[in-house]
Protein backbone atom coordinates (compact mmCIF):
# COMPACT_ATOMS: atom_id res chain seq x y z
CA UNK A 1 0.00 0.00 0.00
CA UNK A 2 1.33 3.41 -0.95
CA UNK A 3 2.38 5.49 2.06
CA UNK A 4 0.47 8.70 2.62
CA UNK A 5 2.51 11.87 2.26
CA UNK A 6 3.10 13.92 5.39
CA UNK A 7 3.17 17.30 3.59
CA UNK A 8 2.39 19.01 0.32
CA UNK A 9 3.65 22.09 -1.49
CA UNK A 10 1.37 25.13 -1.38
CA UNK A 11 1.01 27.98 -3.85
CA UNK A 12 2.75 30.41 -1.48
CA UNK A 13 6.25 30.99 -2.82
CA UNK A 14 9.54 32.67 -1.99
CA UNK A 15 12.40 33.49 -4.36
CA UNK A 16 16.00 32.74 -3.42
CA UNK A 17 19.10 32.47 -5.60
CA UNK A 18 16.91 32.58 -8.72
CA UNK A 19 14.86 29.61 -7.49
CA UNK A 20 11.18 29.42 -6.59
CA UNK A 21 10.50 27.80 -3.24
CA UNK A 22 7.09 26.69 -1.97
CA UNK A 23 5.78 26.83 1.56
CA UNK A 24 4.86 23.38 2.86
CA UNK A 25 1.68 22.29 4.62
CA UNK A 26 1.24 19.20 6.76
CA UNK A 27 -1.38 16.77 5.48
CA UNK A 28 -0.84 14.38 8.39
CA UNK A 29 -0.12 14.95 12.07
CA UNK A 30 3.52 14.69 13.15
CA UNK A 31 5.30 15.25 16.44
CA UNK A 32 4.31 18.81 17.45
CA UNK A 33 2.80 19.41 13.98
CA UNK A 34 -0.93 19.26 13.33
CA UNK A 35 -2.50 18.37 10.00
CA UNK A 36 -3.03 21.58 8.02
CA UNK A 37 -0.20 23.45 9.79
CA UNK A 38 2.08 25.48 7.55
CA UNK A 39 5.84 25.07 7.54
CA UNK A 40 8.80 26.73 5.86
CA UNK A 41 9.90 26.73 2.24
CA UNK A 42 11.44 24.05 0.06
CA UNK A 43 12.22 23.93 -3.64
CA UNK A 44 11.06 20.36 -4.28
CA UNK A 45 9.98 17.22 -2.46
CA UNK A 46 13.51 15.81 -2.62
CA UNK A 47 14.52 18.51 -0.12
CA UNK A 48 12.37 17.15 2.75
CA UNK A 49 11.75 13.49 3.38
CA UNK A 50 8.14 12.33 3.44
CA UNK A 51 9.24 9.85 6.11
CA UNK A 52 10.05 10.43 9.76
CA UNK A 53 9.30 13.62 11.67
CA UNK A 54 11.74 15.88 9.84
CA UNK A 55 10.25 19.34 9.28
CA UNK A 56 11.03 22.79 7.97
CA UNK A 57 9.54 25.52 10.17
CA UNK A 58 8.87 29.25 10.04
CA UNK A 59 10.64 31.03 7.21
CA UNK A 60 13.44 28.49 6.94
CA UNK A 61 14.47 27.50 3.42
CA UNK A 62 15.81 24.27 1.98
CA UNK A 63 16.75 24.15 -1.69
CA UNK A 64 19.18 22.94 -4.33
CA UNK A 65 20.01 19.27 -3.75
CA UNK A 66 19.94 19.64 0.02
CA UNK A 67 18.12 17.02 2.10
CA UNK A 68 16.42 17.14 5.48
CA UNK A 69 15.43 13.75 6.88
CA UNK A 70 15.00 11.59 9.97
CA UNK A 71 13.67 13.72 12.83
CA UNK A 72 15.73 16.78 11.92
CA UNK A 73 14.44 20.33 12.24
CA UNK A 74 15.24 23.42 10.18
CA UNK A 75 13.59 26.51 11.56
CA UNK A 76 13.67 30.27 12.08
CA UNK A 77 15.33 31.93 9.07
CA UNK A 78 17.85 29.16 8.57
CA UNK A 79 18.95 28.00 5.11
CA UNK A 80 20.09 24.57 3.99
CA UNK A 81 21.22 24.32 0.38
CA UNK A 82 23.74 22.95 -2.09
CA UNK A 83 24.26 19.23 -1.42
CA UNK A 84 24.02 19.60 2.35
CA UNK A 85 22.25 17.07 4.57
CA UNK A 86 20.58 17.59 7.93
CA UNK A 87 19.37 14.36 9.49
CA UNK A 88 18.97 12.37 12.67
CA UNK A 89 17.73 14.60 15.50
CA UNK A 90 19.80 17.57 14.35
CA UNK A 91 18.47 21.11 14.50
CA UNK A 92 19.43 24.10 12.36
CA UNK A 93 17.81 27.39 13.35
CA UNK A 94 18.13 31.13 13.73
CA UNK A 95 19.98 32.61 10.74
CA UNK A 96 22.29 29.64 10.45
CA UNK A 97 23.33 28.26 7.06
CA UNK A 98 24.37 24.74 6.11
CA UNK A 99 25.57 24.35 2.54
CA UNK A 100 28.04 22.77 0.15
CA UNK A 101 28.43 19.07 0.96
CA UNK A 102 28.21 19.65 4.70
CA UNK A 103 26.41 17.23 7.01
CA UNK A 104 24.72 17.96 10.31
CA UNK A 105 23.41 14.88 12.08
CA UNK A 106 23.01 13.05 15.37
CA UNK A 107 21.76 15.45 18.05
CA UNK A 108 23.84 18.36 16.79
CA UNK A 109 22.62 21.97 16.83
CA UNK A 110 23.67 24.74 14.46
CA UNK A 111 22.18 28.11 15.29
CA UNK A 112 22.56 31.86 15.52
CA UNK A 113 24.45 33.16 12.48
CA UNK A 114 26.68 30.11 12.29
CA UNK A 115 27.77 28.55 9.00
CA UNK A 116 28.67 24.94 8.26
CA UNK A 117 29.85 24.32 4.72
CA UNK A 118 32.28 22.59 2.40
CA UNK A 119 32.62 18.93 3.41
CA UNK A 120 32.36 19.71 7.11
CA UNK A 121 30.52 17.50 9.58
CA UNK A 122 28.81 18.50 12.81
CA UNK A 123 27.39 15.56 14.73
CA UNK A 124 26.91 13.86 18.09
CA UNK A 125 25.76 16.41 20.66
CA UNK A 126 27.91 19.18 19.23
CA UNK A 127 26.83 22.82 19.08
CA UNK A 128 27.94 25.42 16.54
CA UNK A 129 26.50 28.86 17.22
CA UNK A 130 27.04 32.59 17.29
CA UNK A 131 28.98 33.66 14.20
CA UNK A 132 31.07 30.51 14.19
CA UNK A 133 32.13 28.95 10.92
CA UNK A 134 32.97 25.27 10.35
CA UNK A 135 34.17 24.46 6.86
CA UNK A 136 36.57 22.51 4.67
CA UNK A 137 36.82 18.90 5.87
CA UNK A 138 36.54 19.89 9.51
CA UNK A 139 34.60 17.78 11.97
CA UNK A 140 32.97 18.88 15.23
CA UNK A 141 31.46 16.10 17.32
CA UNK A 142 30.92 14.63 20.77
CA UNK A 143 29.77 17.37 23.15
CA UNK A 144 32.05 19.98 21.61
CA UNK A 145 31.07 23.62 21.17
CA UNK A 146 32.24 26.11 18.55
CA UNK A 147 30.90 29.60 19.09
CA UNK A 148 31.48 33.33 18.95
CA UNK A 149 33.45 34.23 15.81
CA UNK A 150 35.54 31.07 15.95
CA UNK A 151 36.56 29.10 12.86
CA UNK A 152 37.28 25.40 12.52
CA UNK A 153 38.50 24.43 9.06
CA UNK A 154 40.82 22.34 6.95
CA UNK A 155 40.94 18.78 8.34
CA UNK A 156 40.71 19.95 11.94
CA UNK A 157 38.73 18.10 14.59
CA UNK A 158 37.08 19.43 17.72
CA UNK A 159 35.48 16.82 19.95
CA UNK A 160 34.88 15.54 23.46
CA UNK A 161 33.82 18.43 25.69
CA UNK A 162 36.19 20.88 24.03
CA UNK A 163 35.25 24.49 23.31
CA UNK A 164 36.54 26.80 20.61
CA UNK A 165 35.20 30.32 20.89
CA UNK A 166 35.96 34.02 20.65
CA UNK A 167 38.02 34.75 17.53
CA UNK A 168 39.97 31.52 17.81
CA UNK A 169 40.87 29.44 14.77
CA UNK A 170 41.62 25.71 14.58
CA UNK A 171 42.76 24.45 11.19
CA UNK A 172 45.08 22.14 9.28
CA UNK A 173 45.17 18.69 10.90
CA UNK A 174 44.92 20.12 14.39
CA UNK A 175 42.81 18.49 17.10
CA UNK A 176 41.20 20.05 20.16
CA UNK A 177 39.54 17.57 22.51
CA UNK A 178 38.91 16.48 26.07
CA UNK A 179 37.90 19.49 28.17
CA UNK A 180 40.30 21.80 26.39
CA UNK A 181 39.44 25.41 25.59
CA UNK A 182 40.77 27.55 22.77
CA UNK A 183 39.57 31.16 22.82
CA UNK A 184 40.50 34.79 22.45
CA UNK A 185 42.55 35.30 19.27
CA UNK A 186 44.38 32.00 19.62
CA UNK A 187 45.33 29.78 16.69
CA UNK A 188 45.88 26.02 16.75
CA UNK A 189 47.08 24.57 13.47
CA UNK A 190 49.34 22.14 11.64
CA UNK A 191 49.34 18.76 13.39
CA UNK A 192 49.07 20.28 16.84
CA UNK A 193 46.93 18.83 19.63
CA UNK A 194 45.33 20.61 22.57
CA UNK A 195 43.56 18.35 25.05
CA UNK A 196 42.90 17.47 28.67
CA UNK A 197 42.02 20.60 30.65
CA UNK A 198 44.42 22.77 28.70
CA UNK A 199 43.69 26.37 27.73
CA UNK A 200 45.08 28.26 24.76
CA UNK A 201 43.99 31.88 24.60
CA UNK A 202 45.03 35.48 24.07
CA UNK A 203 47.17 35.81 20.94
CA UNK A 204 48.87 32.47 21.46
CA UNK A 205 49.74 30.04 18.67
CA UNK A 206 50.14 26.27 18.92
CA UNK A 207 51.34 24.67 15.71
CA UNK A 208 53.62 22.14 14.05
CA UNK A 209 53.59 18.85 15.97
CA UNK A 210 53.20 20.57 19.32
CA UNK A 211 51.08 19.05 22.04
CA UNK A 212 49.49 21.01 24.91
CA UNK A 213 47.65 19.00 27.55
CA UNK A 214 47.02 18.41 31.24
CA UNK A 215 46.22 21.67 33.05
CA UNK A 216 48.57 23.66 30.86
CA UNK A 217 47.76 27.24 29.95
CA UNK A 218 49.27 29.00 26.93
CA UNK A 219 48.36 32.65 26.51
CA UNK A 220 49.62 36.15 25.83
CA UNK A 221 51.80 36.17 22.71
CA UNK A 222 53.26 32.74 23.37
CA UNK A 223 54.09 30.31 20.58
CA UNK A 224 54.35 26.58 21.14
CA UNK A 225 55.55 24.77 18.05
CA UNK A 226 57.75 22.12 16.49
CA UNK A 227 57.83 18.96 18.61
CA UNK A 228 57.23 20.75 21.90
CA UNK A 229 55.14 19.05 24.60
CA UNK A 230 53.65 21.29 27.24
CA UNK A 231 51.75 19.56 30.02
CA UNK A 232 51.01 19.35 33.73
CA UNK A 233 50.71 22.77 35.34
CA UNK A 234 52.49 24.69 32.60
CA UNK A 235 51.87 28.42 32.30
CA UNK A 236 53.36 29.97 29.20
CA UNK A 237 52.63 33.56 28.30
CA UNK A 238 55.61 34.44 26.10
CA UNK A 239 58.35 32.90 23.97
CA UNK A 240 60.82 33.16 26.85
CA UNK A 241 58.80 30.69 28.89
CA UNK A 242 59.57 27.71 26.67
CA UNK A 243 62.51 25.98 24.99
CA UNK A 244 62.54 22.67 23.12
CA UNK A 245 65.92 20.97 22.69
CA UNK A 246 66.66 17.98 20.53
CA UNK A 247 66.91 15.47 19.26
CA UNK A 248 69.01 14.45 22.27
CA UNK A 249 69.44 11.74 24.87
CA UNK A 250 68.94 8.02 24.91
CA UNK A 251 65.64 8.37 23.04
CA UNK A 252 67.17 10.68 20.40
CA UNK A 253 64.07 12.79 20.83
CA UNK A 254 62.95 16.23 21.99
CA UNK A 255 62.92 17.57 25.54
CA UNK A 256 60.73 20.55 26.41
CA UNK A 257 61.44 22.91 29.33
CA UNK A 258 58.70 25.37 30.32
CA UNK A 259 57.55 27.79 32.98
CA UNK A 260 54.99 26.30 35.37
CA UNK A 261 52.28 27.83 37.57
CA UNK A 262 54.51 27.67 40.65
CA UNK A 263 56.97 30.03 38.93
CA UNK A 264 59.50 27.27 38.45
CA UNK A 265 60.64 25.27 35.43
CA UNK A 266 59.11 21.94 34.48
CA UNK A 267 60.27 19.37 31.96
CA UNK A 268 58.61 16.94 29.54
CA UNK A 269 61.01 14.26 28.34
CA UNK A 270 59.63 10.94 27.13
CA UNK A 271 57.35 9.61 29.86
CA UNK A 272 58.75 12.03 32.41
CA UNK A 273 56.89 15.22 33.38
CA UNK A 274 58.01 17.07 36.50
CA UNK A 275 60.10 19.97 37.73
CA UNK A 276 63.66 20.52 36.61
CA UNK A 277 65.24 19.29 39.86
CA UNK A 278 63.27 16.05 39.70
CA UNK A 279 64.34 15.71 36.08
CA UNK A 280 68.04 16.02 36.96
CA UNK A 281 67.64 13.44 39.73
CA UNK A 282 66.03 11.07 37.24
CA UNK A 283 68.88 11.68 34.78
CA UNK A 284 71.47 10.80 37.46
CA UNK A 285 69.58 7.66 38.49
CA UNK A 286 69.20 6.47 34.91
CA UNK A 287 72.39 7.57 33.15
CA UNK A 288 74.87 8.25 35.97
CA UNK A 289 77.55 10.33 34.27
CA UNK A 290 77.46 9.01 30.71
CA UNK A 291 77.17 11.00 27.48
CA UNK A 292 73.35 11.18 27.68
CA UNK A 293 73.51 12.49 31.26
CA UNK A 294 75.92 15.24 30.25
CA UNK A 295 73.70 16.20 27.31
CA UNK A 296 70.57 16.38 29.48
CA UNK A 297 72.39 18.45 32.15
CA UNK A 298 73.66 20.87 29.53
CA UNK A 299 70.13 21.20 28.15
CA UNK A 300 68.80 21.89 31.64
CA UNK A 301 71.41 24.57 32.22
CA UNK A 302 70.52 26.23 28.91
CA UNK A 303 66.84 26.10 29.89
CA UNK A 304 67.57 27.81 33.24
CA UNK A 305 69.37 30.61 31.37
CA UNK A 306 66.71 30.96 28.68
CA UNK A 307 63.64 30.80 30.91
CA UNK A 308 65.28 32.37 33.94
CA UNK A 309 63.66 33.06 37.31
CA UNK A 310 60.01 34.10 37.50
CA UNK A 311 59.56 37.82 36.85
CA UNK A 312 58.25 39.83 39.75
CA UNK A 313 55.34 42.15 39.04
CA UNK A 314 55.02 40.94 35.43
CA UNK A 315 51.81 41.29 33.50
CA UNK A 316 49.58 38.22 33.76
Amino acid sequence: MKRMKKYELTEETSEVAGLTLHRIKAVAALNNISAGELGGFIEKEENLSQYGNAWVYGNAKVYGDAKVCGDAKVCGDAKVYGDAEVCGNACVYGNAEVYGDAEVYGNAWVCGDAKVCGDAEVCGNAWVYGNAWVYGNAKVYGDAKVCGDAKVCGDAKVYGDAEVCGNACVYGNAEVYGDAEVYGNAWVCGDAKVCGDAEVCGNAWVYGNAWVYGNAKVYGDAKVYGDAEVCGNAEIRGDGHLITIGAIGSRNSYTTFFRDKSGGISVKCGCFCGNIDEFLEKVSDTHRDNHHAKTYRAAAELARIHIGPEESGGEL
